[in-house]
């Protein structure tokens, strides 16, 4: 069974403030140019994406220069969910997944449920990882992490964090993923989860827009 993980993308979706706003329109039809074609404005960091380490450090590895293997792997969820807005997220939270995640190519995925908040005001109030979390999640040997919610860090933010620990050991960082309460379903009932992360191959890239989707098998 397959199962989207990706927010549509749409005109005026919401965006982190201060990033690019999303907007879609024709820009060529069938009636007027015998195609249909639509005209594109977003950002890197726009929809469900995922951050490569050049996102925080012109110093560090862009998304091209990433392996492939970085984006797709088995996937352990972490379920965080009822904490009240703009919480922490303890390293105590995840311990338990990490210790399932603490292999070779695992993918964390932390569910807050704030996925539940999208297109409101409260969307940017979600959960956040400390520096203890993020340190946490680098010791485990993760380089993969996802989280329903618009950052790992606090929005809006002076500071980032958790993104420069993570980053600065070149993981990865999904943003805005959906329906992982399908996947914490799947994951108590004793199925596999693989993810796949694949971004748009854009040159020179902090991130890039994905295509989020599990394979859940027995």
């Amino acid at each position: 069974m397959l199962i989207d993980l990706t927010v549509p993308m749409a005109t005026g979706m919401p965006v982190y403030p201060g990033d690019p706003e999303v907007a879609i329109e024709p820009a060529l039809t069938v009636a007027a140019e015998g195609v249909n074609v639509l005209g594109l404005h977003l950002g890197s960091q726009s929809g469900t994406h995922v951050d490569a380490p050049y996102h925080i450090d012109d110093d560090l590895p862009t998304l091209e220069e990433l392996p492939l293997d970085r984006f797709v792997g088995p996937a352990v969820v972490a379920d965080v969910r009822g904490l009240p807005p703009r919480s922490p997220i303890t390293p105590e939270a995840l311990a338990p997944a990490l210790a399932s995640a603490g292999r070779p190519g695992a993918i964390l995925l932390i569910a807050t449920g704030w996925a539940t908040h999208w297109g409101d005001e409260n969307y940017l109030a979600h959960p956040w990882l400390t520096v203890e979390t993020a340190e946490l999640i680098v010791g485990s040997g993760t380089r993969t992490v996802g989280i329903d919610a618009l950052s790992v860090d606090p929005t809006p933010a002076g500071e980032i964090p958790a993104h420069r620990v993570l980053c600065g050991a070149h993981a990865v960082i999904a943003e805005n993923l959906r329906n992982l309460d399908d996947l914490l379903a799947a994951q108590a009932a004793g199925h596999e989860i693989e993810l796949f992360l694949l971004p748009l191959r854009l040159g020179a890239a902090d991130g890039a827009p994905i295509r989020a989707v599990a394979r859940v098998t027995a």
